[in-house]
């Protein structure tokens, strides 16, 4: 079988790296295409490496005109919600620009699909739960309004230039491979989880927990948490989308299903046998109380089912980067 090359833009990140497996793993030639600013060379091992950003037009289109590829994933981008709102200079730099950068390379490549990295943040505060697409789009952050004006971007595209695309809104990333070959570093870390498996293990003192006072059953945020190797499997049940449909589509990748802040410290402290210290500090500005999705136009469409994202196996899978459990 001839491999269908595809560009991973970020494909060095954290899902990025994970959707680079699959699609090995699934008979296609994923091409990383990463500054490495945030990203790991250690964790492109399942295709060729070009190092370049992607704001750097001519070095991307070099990329495109060498390996030919039929799609384009893109996932480079800041993705901070707390700096983007001190830096917000570098989130329409990276995230807006970096995109037209993309999206004209591809243009004069004649690379007309491309699966685009969006996020929950689009939607802000929701006046109903669970989220739906049709939820009115109102970003509270400039993370937030960058992934918005992406997604409005590859809208206009589509319809002058004929791009085929899908846009995918994560919920919260969250665990690792399963087989060990890949892991969650993020430097600050910001994302709960490895912060509550830092402070069980030890590498920090206690995990901070912001607000306990919220209208939730047991007063902590509640969030819908989704393993990294079911968000990669929706990626490429995007691809295989566009193989029949021009789109553009947009697909919430979530659960369906709310945990709070309480659950998933009790589920760290169960599978491994450990007493979290935590502190309770005043709520943040801006954090609403529960956020997850609806997901069952993914379901419908793209057959999205996530396999992985029970609470157990997301906190086990994620244990191992923090030399917890076996």
């Amino acid at each position: 079988m001839v491999d269908r090359t595809i560009l991973v833009t970020g494909g060095a990140g954290f899902i990025g790296s994970h959707t680079c497996k699959l699609l090995r793993d699934e008979g296609f030639n994923p091409v990383v295409y990463d500054n490495l600013s945030t990203g790991h060379r250690e964790f492109v091992k399942f295709g060729p490496f070009v190092h370049g950003d992607i704001c750097d037009g001519a070095t991307l289109r070099r990329a495109l005109d060498a390996f030919k590829p039929e799609a384009v994933i893109h996932f480079a981008a800041s993705a901070y919600v707390g700096e983007s709102v001190t830096a917000p200079d570098r989130y329409y730099q990276n995230n807006v620009v970096g995109l037209l950068s993309v999206l004209d390379s591809m243009k004069q490549c004649n690379v007309t699909k491309v699966v685009f990295s969006s996020s929950c943040a689009t939607y802000g505060i929701p006046d109903t739960l669970p989220i739906a697409e049709t939820l009115p789009q109102r970003p509270i952050n400039p993370y937030g309004e960058t992934k918005l004006i992406g997604e409005r971007i590859i809208r206009d595209y589509a319809q002058a230039f004929g791009l085929k695309a899908v846009m995918l809104r994560y919920f919260n990333a969250s665990g690792a491979d399963r087989g060990g070959l890949l892991r969650e570093v993020h430097d600050p870390e910001t994302h709960l989880i490895p912060r509550a498996l830092m402070a069980a293990a030890g590498t920090t003192p206690h995990l901070d927990v912001f607000g306990d006072d919220y209208p939730t059953e047991d007063g902590t945020c509640v969030r819908d948490y989704v393993h990294v190797e079911d968000l990669a499997d929706g990626h490429l049940r995007a691809l295989r989308y566009l193989d029949d449909h021009a789109g553009p589509a947009a697909f919430n990748l979530g659960t369906g299903k709310g945990t709070s802040i309480r659950e998933i410290i009790a589920c760290i402290e169960e599978v491994f046998g450990v007493k979290i210290p935590v502190r309770v500090l005043p709520r943040r500005p801006g954090d609403p109380a529960s956020l997850y999705a609806d997901a069952s136009l993914a379901g419908d469409v793209l057959q999205f089912k996530p396999r992985h994202s029970d609470l157990r196996t997301i906190i086990a899978s994620a244990g191992r980067t923090f030399g917890l459990g076996a």
